[in-house]
């Protein structure tokens, strides 16, 4: 009697869909190996705070038996809006939920939820510093992978798992597609213990997420754990506005000065957010794959969260939408008899899925950035708180 050897599963990048994907193949007996350029889980920062939605990402985590671990760490109260006006007057403020964190969508920082899947992992499924470079398709309908070190080997797989993100290399293999530059570019800044050293910032933030957004411009302001407050500086400008301006994006006394210019006659409690930040600067414009995206069913690849989806931040749903492709992905995969069967049923589902949420994103950030968009961001939390 002979057994079907298990699929060699290469997952590329180590991000919430990637992991949250190897997580619930490892709870099923099924084994994956995780590829990411990092050098290690600590080598950059994560971002910001993202919010768990019950459909999608808090379903994930159920589906990777890790919903009690994420609601110890979670934060009901970081679900806080608040809408402030250009002067600085407060337009709207939604509380949040009852403090029971499993109602609504409770917040995490990114790195709390990267390290929480991170550590459900037995040791070795990730491979830190691999550098995918390029994915060769072989003649038995596999594929062969290769890495920037030339010391480390190529690795072959069965399936490969593009969840590396805007920039896939993964992609490459399945569409023609490029992200676009949206229009829109955040200043990313930050304020370190800030209930002590920028108290009235961190009250006009609020426990959760303070929007100040008028005439193509705004600040985004989110608390994340430790006292600190991620602050994302927005505008509608040309993709390369710094150069254009001449700016080094290093000097940062120079960007503080180009951002106090763009943002002349805004009250100065918001202006603050610029001048007050301890952490520098980081230019951040946004990019999307166009809408929809799909690709042909390719033997032995496909793809999850950024990768199959980028879409603007405008969406809230960018974290939780790769877990959920990822807790699917492994479904089909642990359900179906071929990996050429999950694949075909996965994608059925993923596609007209990131479409629609696409289309919803890209409407939200014209709405976010368009002349009225005071007027349009207040009807909206109206409407929808």
């Amino acid at each position: 009697m002979t057994t079907t050897p298990a699929p060699r599963i290469a997952i590329i990048g180590a991000g919430p869909g990637g992991l949250t994907c190897a997580r619930i193949l490892q709870e099923h007996g099924i084994a994956a190996t995780v590829y990411d350029a990092d050098a290690s889980r600590a080598a950059r920062d994560q971002g910001g705070t993202l919010d768990m939605h019950p459909g999608s990402g808090q379903h994930a985590l159920r589906t990777a038996g890790l919903l009690d671990d994420f609601l110890a760490e979670a934060r009901p109260e970081g679900q806080q809006m608040r809408l402030v006006g250009r002067d600085g007057r407060i337009l709207f403020d939604a509380a949040p939920p009852a403090a029971d964190a499993t109602e609504g969508n409770p917040e995490i920082d990114r790195g709390q939820l990267r390290g929480l899947l991170l550590d459900s992992l037995k040791p070795g499924t990730v491979r830190w510093g691999h550098k995918l470079t390029r994915v060769d398709p072989l003649k038995d309908g596999t594929h062969r992978l290769h890495f920037a070190d030339a010391t480390i080997a190529a690795a072959d797989a069965d399936l490969v798992i593009g969840a590396d993100g805007a920039w896939s290399q993964v992609r490459r293999l399945l569409s023609d597609a490029t992200p676009v530059y949206t229009g829109v570019t955040f200043v990313e800044a930050g304020l370190s213990d800030a209930d002590h050293r920028h108290p009235r910032l961190a009250e006009l933030t609020g426990d959760g997420t303070m929007m100040a957004l008028d005439d193509n411009q705004g600040f985004v302001a989110q608390r994340n754990s430790g006292g600190h407050i991620r602050i994302y500086i927005g505008m509608r400008t040309d993709e390369n506005w710094h150069r254009q301006a001449g700016l080094d994006l290093t000097d940062t006394a120079a960007v503080r000065d180009a951002l106090l210019d763009e943002f002349t006659g805004w009250s100065p409690d918001l202006l603050g957010f610029i001048t007050g930040t301890d952490t520098g600067y980081t230019n951040r414009p946004l990019y999307a794959l166009p809408v929809p995206h799909t690709w042909p069913h390719t033997p032995g690849l496909t793809l999850l969260g950024d990768a199959a989806h980028l879409m603007s931040p405008f969406s809230g749903m960018g974290a939780n939408l790769a877990m959920l492709d990822g807790a699917d992905l492994a479904r089909a995969l642990i359900d179906h008899p071929t990996v050429d069967q999950a694949i075909t049923a996965y994608e059925k589902v993923l596609l007209p899925r990131s479409a629609e949420a696409a289309a919803g994103a890209a409407e939200g950030i014209n709405g976010a950035f368009a002349p009225d968009s005071a007027a349009q961001t207040l009807a909206h939390m109206t409407q929808h708180h």
